[in-house]
């Protein structure tokens, strides 16, 4: 295996490693995917100061999201279907979290469910992504059980009322378990190391929903149930509801626009997040670096300002800082760590953003990311 310096070495190799169709689950954005090229491309469009003669010594990182100490202002995203790139997927991604000291999101739609990360991590408070489901009372007890897990923060997603149309998803059949086709054992059979890992593992499904709603119980009651599950009529009255459920820290994610970011003030949450959905709901939307500092003049003395989309590098990382976010979140960065090399793949991840961040931060003058504001950008960058 050749040397990883970089994030896109471990997509290059998860690209090897992981069946196609859930590959192609990460890669993937909406219709055209221009909203997912442009969080990257927005990113590398905005240039950076050098400074020089600067006493370097004594750098650090270290911040807070939430109240949370930080190693950087960095969280794993929540991702659905992250035990289908790696067995156990969700456990392994916690636990390099865990180590690494940043947060954890855990999905509702995840494969591993909130008891088994919570177990796997020791009880290690994490974050927990809520989709508001028809059933109200099946998401009151999905609050419940985060609560009881020992998680920290809600972070309630409010971008999905309906889903994008993701034309790879389509063409692929994608479900979990994958559905047992000639096209899809042909490539599954070319992926032994994900194939192994698979037949290792008890959880291959959605383990927040499978036993946890009466009437499902197999994939076939899954996928009736999740078809009529979205719900359209999601409010801020359904926000206020969950927020008078949940007590600890409460995220909104899914914030583009600056009027819903004075709403999310009006809520009470503790946080928001500037996020597209990488790229997968609306194609055409701004990307989330370019969203950011509207909302950040508009709101940002009065909630923390996080952001997500686009970032796989630490100079993303810094460039986000710089414009006013308090935290970003990695997803498809984590997710090509972990479908390369597992858990070590998601440490290694978290170890090159670090890395690149740091020396950035340095070179642009910098010791400390608490003092880190759009003065290591060049002007109208």
């Amino acid at each position: 295996m050749s040397v990883i310096t970089c994030i896109e070495d471990l997509r290059v190799l998860a690209k090897k490693r992981v069946p196609r169709m859930f590959y192609d689950y990460v890669d993937v954005g909406s219709w055209t995917e221009s909203t997912y090229r442009a969080n990257e491309r927005d990113f590398q469009q905005l240039l950076l100061r050098q400074r020089v003669a600067v006493n370097l010594e004594r750098r650090s990182t270290r911040t807070t999201m939430l109240g949370q100490e930080v190693a950087m202002p960095v969280a794993i995203a929540p991702t659905g279907l992250t035990g289908m790139q790696c067995a156990d997927g969700e456990i392994l991604a916690a636990r390099a979290a865990k180590a690494f000291g940043v947060p954890f999101t855990l999905s509702t739609v995840s494969i591993c469910s909130i008891e088994d990360v919570a177990e796997a991590t020791g009880g290690h408070p994490f974050w927990f992504q809520l989709y508001v489901m028809r059933d109200r009372a099946f998401v009151e007890r999905l609050i419940r059980r985060a609560h009881d897990a020992n998680c920290s923060a809600l972070v309630l997603t409010l971008d999905l009322q309906i889903s994008g149309q993701r034309h790879k998803d389509l063409k692929n059949g994608l479900s979990a378990p994958p559905r047992l086709t000639v096209r899809n054992m042909l490539n599954m059979a070319s992926k032994p190391r994900w194939g192994f890992g698979m037949l290792g593992t008890k959880r291959r499904s959605f383990g927040n929903i499978i036993g946890h709603v009466e009437g499902v119980e197999n994939m076939t009651s899954l996928a009736e149930w999740t078809a009529q599950q979205y719900d359209p009529t999601l409010s801020w009255d359904d926000v206020a509801w969950i927020r008078r459920l949940w007590k600890r820290k409460l995220v909104l994610k899914g914030i583009q626009d600056v009027e819903d970011a004075r709403h999310a003030v009006a809520a009470g949450a503790d946080a928001l997040i500037v996020s597209n959905h990488g790229g997968r709901q609306l194609d055409g939307a701004p990307s989330s670096i370019r969203a950011l500092p509207p909302i950040v003049q508009a709101v940002g003395d009065r909630i923390e300002v996080h952001m997500d989309g686009g970032i796989r590098s630490g100079q993303d990382v810094l460039k986000a800082v710089a414009l006013g976010a308090k935290g970003t979140y990695i997803g498809r960065s984590m997710l090509y760590g972990l479908g390369a090399l597992g858990e070590e793949g998601v440490s290694r991840a978290l170890q090159i953003i670090h890395k690149e961040l740091d020396l950035t931060m340095a070179f642009c003058g910098r010791t400390d990311i608490r003092d880190v504001d759009a003065d290591v950008l060049l002007p109208g960058a």
